[in-house]
């Protein structure tokens, strides 16, 4: 049976980007060797870093624009430090949208102020706060593109003169966006991109060097910048993987056609949820997700029949977190819309049966 992943990352990758990444390890380019048993230093493996980080910067629209790509270890929690290590001299604000960004805060609090310039925790982040003001007097800006957990997503960016830092570790290449107007960009892979192991950053290079703090060497933008991203041994298979699903997105056509696919399964989705009776969405409509549904049984007396549905039907991973409970159907690049689909139907088969 076909299985329907829903799975909120590590997610579901496309299926040709997963053969050909098994069978690297098991022989890399014809080689006799494993990718994971080469030198990162090699020639082959060079050629897969730098073809990453060229992918990255293309589909952004960044290429050639004084940005740089890198690709680091440690998720997208070791890039709240590291952005305040490398960002923050004397006051920072932050947009306070769910777990992530509160987790943010919390480690950017080590290296000086932050003004938490507007924050939905008052409704249980279900929504997105509009119609603040960007203090001008702050080393940079920090928002979540996409919230996981509460299934919101940022539809319009505020304009400022202050340098903007965006976590889009769930939504990155899911939709068309001027990426210009950030100067760092940090996503985990293992939504859109590739298996957790490697985080995405992408830097606009004039915004490091200001702060008077000494950085490790391991958490300093500036010497991973200056090794191209082989300044310890980089995690060779997360980064192989991610740079055969960009490939994947660069030959389905970009951006703007995965946008218009993503589009669809979110409107097919929400359209469900709305006109259905037996459920209802969490978050605000306005600030829905495309990437992460959130939902909840009008009648929890229907859970165990509805989850039995799901498991018969080869759905997986729809459970919701235990900070919304309920559902949670997360639809990254590559869940194709028949998967969307599939879960459709089981819940409209819900409706008939109750």
């Amino acid at each position: 049976m076909k299985k329907h992943n829903f799975s909120a990352g590590p997610c579901i990758l496309p299926q040709e980007v997963l053969l050909k990444a098994s069978e690297a390890v098991v022989d890399f380019n014809g080689s006799g060797l494993s990718l994971i048993e080469i030198s990162h230093r090699s020639k082959d493996f060079v050629t897969v870093m730098e073809t990453a980080q060229s992918l990255a910067l293309e589909h952004l629209g960044l290429t050639d624009k004084g940005y740089k790509a890198l690709f680091l270890q440690g998720g997208a929690s070791m890039q709240f430090l590291m952005t305040a290590y490398n960002l923050l001299e004397t006051k920072a604000g932050y947009l306070n949208t769910g777990t992530w960004s509160d987790k943010a805060i919390k480690e950017a609090k080590m290296f000086g102020e932050i003004v938490e310039v507007r924050s939905s925790k008052d409704k249980n982040y279900n929504y997105i706060p509009k119609n603040y003001m960007v203090p001008a007097d702050l080393d940079y800006f920090h928002l979540t593109s996409n919230n996981t957990i509460f299934g919101t997503q940022i539809k319009e960016f505020p304009k400022t003169k202050v340098p903007v830092v965006c976590d889009m570790s769930s939504d990155i290449f899911s939709r068309k966006l001027d990426f210009s107007q950030f100067d760092l960009i940090y996503a985990g892979a293992q939504k859109n991109m590739g298996p957790a192991g490697t985080t995405l950053v992408i830097i606009k290079e004039d915004v490091l060097g200001k702060v008077t703090r000494q950085i490790p060497s391991m958490l300093n933008y500036q010497v991973h910048i200056s090794k191209d991203s082989m300044f310890n041994t980089p995690p060779v298979f997360a980064v192989y993987t991610s740079m055969l699903t960009m490939q994947w997105l660069k030959d389905l056509g970009g951006i703007e056609a995965i946008e218009e696919i993503n589009d669809k399964k979110a409107q097919l989705l929400y359209s469900e949820i709305d006109l259905n009776p037996l459920f209802k969405g969490f978050a605000e409509k306005a600030d829905r997700s495309n990437m992460n549904a959130t939902f909840n049984l009008t009648d929890e007396k229907l859970k165990e029949t509805f989850d039995t549905m799901c498991k018969e039907a080869g759905i997986n991973g729809i459970n919701g977190h235990r900070s919304v409970g309920g559902y949670r159907a997360s639809m990254y690049n590559a869940l194709s819309l028949d998967s969307v689909g599939t879960l459709v139907d089981v819940m409209s088969d819900l409706e008939r049966k109750a």
